[in-house]
């Protein structure tokens, strides 16, 4: 099996301030992370006054069009010259509140791909979903659209982050034993078509995560990070999560 890089994301969501830029700028410059990818995402409008040493910065969204006429959207040429690297597509938030598809998602995906860029492609269920039983063949029909889009050899280069609608700034958490059996299933799905990108491939938990129960999520192993929501607001609480995937 290949070895895979530890990866933690920080997703500030519409958070945020020159302020809290400066202090994680500061924070987490001044610390070393030994081996382990440290993104910060936060608002479109703060990535350039990042000073990005020690971590990198992502997107939580963009367009899959190109420059032009298309108010309020925002390219992949401009995060580029923003500084960033990584980009967040699919989150559930962006599919509630958007109405993204599947096939909306995988067309963000694949412009991000095609920048340079690398997309952070967020899938997972909702409580209903999981009540109903049906969470691997939800996954599986979002994972789906990705496989469709992108070659293996593509897909190797993204990152997926399975994050349970019903665990997003919710308090709950998907038990270890929860989040591992989901990303056990994508791993699979993914090795079904191609074995050595799926033991390339970085799989994320996003769902609630905080520094006390860091450690544990991310000692599974199918488990290869997180995507924060909440606690990446908190430089410690931030900074002692990237530190337990070390």
């Amino acid at each position: 099996m290949a070895t895979r890089t530890p990866f933690v994301a920080g997703n500030w969501k519409m958070n945020g301030n020159r302020s809290l830029v400066e202090q994680f700028s500061n924070a987490l410059n001044s610390e070393s992370f030994n081996g382990v990818e440290v993104v910060v995402c936060p608002p479109v409008g703060y990535l350039s006054m990042f000073a990005a040493q020690t971590f990198r910065l992502g997107a939580q969204d963009v367009s899959h069009l190109d420059n032009g006429a298309h108010t309020g959207d925002v390219s992949t040429d401009m995060l580029s010259e923003l500084g960033a690297e990584y980009v967040i597509v699919g989150h559930s938030e962006r599919r509630e509140d958007h109405n993204e598809s599947d096939l909306n998602v995988a067309a963000k995906a694949r412009k991000t791909l095609n920048a340079g860029l690398t997309p952070i492609i967020c899938v997972g269920e909702s409580l209903s979903v999981r009540e109903a039983g049906d969470v691997n063949e939800f996954v599986g029909k979002q994972l789906g659209a990705l496989v469709g889009e992108f070659s293996p050899a593509e897909l190797a280069k993204c990152v997926i982050a399975y994050e349970p609608i019903w665990a997003i700034g919710t308090g709950k958490t998907a038990s270890p034993e929860q989040a591992q059996d989901v990303h056990q299933f994508i791993r699979g799905y993914l090795r079904d078509v191609d074995a050595e990108m799926a033991d390339k491939l970085r799989i994320l938990y996003g769902g609630s995560v905080k520094a006390d129960n860091a450690a544990e999520l991310f000692a599974q192993p199918d488990i290869d990070g997180g995507l924060i929501g909440g606690a990446s607001l908190k430089t410690e609480d931030f900074i002692a999560i990237c530190q337990a995937a070390i």
